[in-house]
């Protein structure tokens, strides 16, 4: 399938995004989308008692369930995000044969630190940049514990009544 054949679905990204920003802020992290067209980061997060405090994020989403699990991102973005979050939104199977549907799950979240990626970027000599989760370890960037990472970041402490010891 050549790259003007894909099928865009900007809504399902949209909502990549949107979905992020939720579950930042049910963190209590405050979260903006940045400008349109605002190159490198998507989203802004700020402490919400002390402002000066900025992170920014780049999100990538793939809606396949079936995808490769791999995403672009290109190194002159490197240093205008703080972290990327890849969503696999997992809305079904598109690389089956037509008519076998199904894939259907429950989105999944990775918060990628900056230097994650450096890491493990992957420039081909031609061709897109991208990075290949395939065969990654990473359990510790998955969903809460992921988006923990950018609470403790910015110093906010987990929402609780004063004087809790809730987890």
């Amino acid at each position: 399938m050549g790259n003007r054949d894909a099928l865009r679905l900007p809504v399902v990204a949209l909502g990549a995004e949107h979905l992020v920003m939720g579950h930042l802020m049910c963190r209590n992290v405050l979260t903006y989308k940045a400008p349109p067209n605002t190159e490198g980061y998507d989203l802004i997060c700020i402490h919400p008692t002390q402002p000066s405090r900025v992170v920014r994020i780049q999100v990538k989403s793939r809606y396949q369930t079936d995808c490769d699990r791999a995403f672009p991102v290109n190194e002159k973005s490197f240093g205008k995000f703080d972290y990327l979050i890849v969503v696999f939104m997992n809305i079904g199977n598109f690389y089956a044969k037509i008519g076998q549907g199904g894939g259907r799950r429950v989105p999944e979240f990775f918060t990628l630190p900056r230097e994650f990626i450096e890491q493990h970027h992957y420039r081909p000599k031609s061709g897109f940049q991208k990075l290949r989760t395939r065969g990654l370890d990473l359990a510790l960037y998955r969903d809460d514990l992921g988006f923990e990472r950018i609470a403790n970041d910015l110093g906010i402490p987990y929402p609780a009544r004063h004087g809790s010891t809730m987890n």
